[in-house]
């Protein structure tokens, strides 16, 4: 009876173990060319691309903040393709604002309904009807 069991349980465990799929190493992707300068100024440039279409560049300066310091503002463009072969272009502008990425396929924000927009212009063009600064010691 025990061997039935070990049996059945070595069975199972070889069963388990064909019907989970293999997962196989990535392979290396090359860099076709890759190019990048960087300024004394803090100004750079770089770009690249790989053999599975992958395309990247961007530029990048610093940017006065009118006394405050300064930040860095950086503009590029990346391309790949997904495993189905969809095509994508990401533009992006990086600042003292925060990263602002721009492409077809990231999601839009619904448009503003007409009576939020009316109400956020009439509070905007209104400070002095603010009731949450009436209970502020």
């Amino acid at each position: 009876m025990k061997s039935m069991l070990v049996i059945a349980a070595v069975l199972a465990m070889a069963a388990a173990a064909a019907a989970r799929p293999q997962q196989q190493t990535p392979r290396p992707v090359a860099i076709l060319s890759q190019d990048a300068i960087v300024n004394s100024d803090g100004s750079f440039h770089s770009r690249f691309e790989t053999e599975d279409g992958v395309r990247r560049q961007e530029v990048g300066q610093l940017r006065q903040l009118g006394g405050q310091g300064v930040a860095e503002v950086v503009q590029g463009q990346v391309q790949y393709s997904d495993r189905e072969g969809n095509q994508f272009d990401l533009r992006f502008t990086a600042d003292e604002n925060g990263y602002h990425p721009e492409g077809a396929h990231l999601p839009q924000s619904p448009p503003i309904p007409a009576e939020i927009q009316r109400s956020i212009e009439y509070n905007l063009a209104h400070p002095e009807e603010d009731e949450s600064q009436k209970y502020t010691s």
